[in-house]
């Protein structure tokens, strides 16, 4: 994912990642994104378990308390920053290598650092380890004893994992690719130089939860900024050095060492800076961390407990990704050699960073502040106010991940244009795909978040087992799509996300319903009706709008540069969004004020 989410940012349990998302900070790729996605928070006190009253803090059930709000916005204003130049970061990769064979190479290697972490280590980071540190906070040493052995542990364990996973990369690539002689030998090359992020996407995410669990959010929110800043200079660079796609095709046989360099060189620079920026807020905690060894008397065997279902939901999970890997590199596989008219892993993963992104800025940003607030009322027994963050996070998030959901189908082909290095094949390629995806969005925001809760009472254990059942449906349509024509194999790919998404929140519903009883479903649904209503108006609207631009038109103005397409989608997309709030303020759904001030309000404040 351009990373998150993230890091979405975060085991996403159950839904599909983007390719190239990295853990809560790249733009979700295989974004399980945490892009950093895909990650922090503010407790709400107990409400009574009635939706339509005022609770305890005076803040309306189903809608997120004033702190809580205020930390949202702050992520969600970093994440967009970070969005924002990771936009930028995919355009200028588009420019430099797309519908080449080298974009494909790429993006299979990059693939591995975030999926490889995600299968070791990033379900137990991402997921188990706030409460565990919530909890060692309460210790008369604020956990400083707890969280000292913890990132000892963890530090050396990824430096361990990460030198075991360079020294196979050869094997790994050969087995889980489809590519082949000089391919397969430039794509080891690559991940000779993207695997160490491994180790620092770990380091990343470890002083992440230390800072969320501590209620500081602003530095882990606004660190992916560094990374796309120094991506995005690497990628000037290159295309400087060695030409664009268009005016100068990359092929196997032209690349050379010093491309791989600056093209591979800095994109794992940037996880490096992004994580280095971390240390100077964690030690303004005053915890005195220092590196200690030994788990006795921590309580880390009650940590192990829980990781170790959560390592077997992501090991189970992203199984299912390395197969993706493999059935979306079989067009290179194939000899088609790059061809643009062939979709290929790198249209998968732009239109996946795309789709992930309303997740990525608005409810990982929510259900990171809001998995804080349940891990303490699970710690409490506050049951009423488990259900309570948990309604609140639902309706807020819903709010944008239906209009998200819309908006992403109807401007799909400006959109892809964005990503397409100039080249209109390309661009509808990327187009398609994620208007595939775009249906999907919604629920998989929905199913990250009920799946926190279980998380937060630290039972790790449903999620494995809501995974498996997943995995089994994942697993069987990324091998149906393996079985269509090369040019067809990406959308099959697509659809098999998509259907995963939609099917992963009804199963977790069932689990969650019989473990916390009824948390608000019929008020949630009928607050997601409304947004769905006022956003397929919105959509109507944009797509007529849109026909001014050429869409409909093989030739029409939308389809002929970047500039034209940016440009559709600036017109458009804020006609939509206006459209859509106006209807909203209309219908007096309150999630409108709940979202939209805070982030109003700090908007307000920077401006002279």
């Amino acid at each position: 994912m351009s990373n998150d989410e993230r890091l979405s940012n975060s085991p996403k349990p159950a839904a599909a990642p983007p390719l190239a998302a990295q853990p809560s900070t790249k733009a979700h790729a295989l974004t399980v994104t945490s892009n950093r996605g895909q990650t922090p928070s503010s407790v709400v006190g107990p409400v009574t378990p009635t939706m339509d009253v005022t609770g305890a803090t005076g803040t309306k059930a189903g809608t997120l308390a004033p702190s809580s709000a205020r930390s949202s916005a702050t992520m969600a204003i970093g994440t967009l920053a970070s969005r924002i130049l990771g936009f930028i970061k995919a355009m200028m990769l588009g420019i430099a290598i797309a519908g080449t064979a080298i974009a494909t190479i790429f993006e299979g290697s990059n693939y591995l650092p975030n999926l490889i972490f995600l299968l070791l280590a990033g379900g137990v980071f991402n997921a188990v380890l706030i409460p565990q540190i919530a909890k060692a906070s309460k210790q008369p040493d604020k956990g400083t004893d707890f969280i000292s052995r913890l990132l000892t542990l963890g530090v050396v364990g990824l430096l361990g994992i990460t030198v075991v996973v360079m020294l196979l990369v050869g094997p790994i690539l050969g087995l889980f690719t489809s590519f082949r002689g000089s391919e397969l030998q430039l794509a080891i090359t690559f991940g000779l130089f993207l695997l160490p992020q491994i180790f620092f996407y770990g380091l990343f995410s470890l002083l992440g939860q230390v800072l969320n669990a501590h209620n500081a959010f602003k530095a882990y929110a606004w660190a992916p900024v560094v990374n796309n800043v120094v991506a995005i200079a690497g990628l000037l660079v290159f295309i400087v050095i060695s030409g664009s796609a268009v005016s100068t095709p990359h092929t196997v046989e032209n690349w050379t060492i010093g491309q791989t360099w600056i093209l591979a060189g800095t994109a794992t620079l940037g996880i490096v800076a992004q994580s280095a920026v971390l240390i100077i807020p964690v030690h303004r905690l005053g915890l005195n961390l220092r590196p200690k060894f030994g788990l006795k008397g921590t309580g880390l065997g009650a940590t192990a407990k829980v990781a170790g279902w959560t390592m077997g939901t992501m090991i189970i999970g992203n199984l299912t990704f390395l197969v993706i890997l493999r059935v979306a590199t079989i067009p290179l596989g194939g000899s088609t050699g790059g061809d643009p008219g062939i979709p290929d892993i790198f249209v998968l993963n732009r239109a996946t960073e795309l789709y992930i992104m309303p997740h990525s800025i608005i409810a990982l940003s929510i259900a990171t502040v809001m998995f804080t607030a349940m891990a303490h009322a699970a710690a409490r027994k506050d049951m009423s106010g488990l259900r309570t963050s948990l309604a609140g996070a639902l309706r807020t998030t819903g709010m944008a991940t239906v209009f998200a959901g819309i908006a992403l189908v109807v401007l799909s082909g400006p959109l892809g244009m964005l990503f397409s290095g100039n080249q209109e094949t390309v661009g509808r390629h990327v187009a398609i795909t994620l208007a595939i995806l775009a249906v999907g969005a919604p629920f998989y925001s929905i199913n990250f978040i009920l799946n926190r809760v279980f998380y937060a009472q630290e039972d790790a254990r449903t999620p494995f087992t809501i995974q498996c059942i997943m995995v089994g449906l994942g697993l069987t349509t990324a091998l149906l799509a393996s079985l269509l024509p090369q040019e067809w194999i990406i959308y099959g790919l697509a659809a098999s996300y998509t259907l995963s998404n939609v099917v992963a929140p009804i199963v977790s519903h069932i689990f969650l319903k019989r473990k916390l009883g009824n948390y608000g479903g019929g008020l949630i649904m009928r607050a997601h009706m409304r947004f769905l209503v006022a956003a397929l108006v919105a959509g109507i609207a944009g797509e007529l709008t849109l026909r001014l631009f050429g869409s409909a038109s093989s030739t029409g103005f939308m389809w002929t540069s970047i500039a034209a397409s940016a440009l559709a989608l600036a017109v458009v997309g804020t006609l939509m969004a206006v459209i859509y709030i106006l209807i909203l303020k209309r219908l007096r759904v309150d999630e409108v004020d709940a979202l939209l001030n805070p982030l109003l309000g700090r908007l307000r404040n920077r401006l002279p």
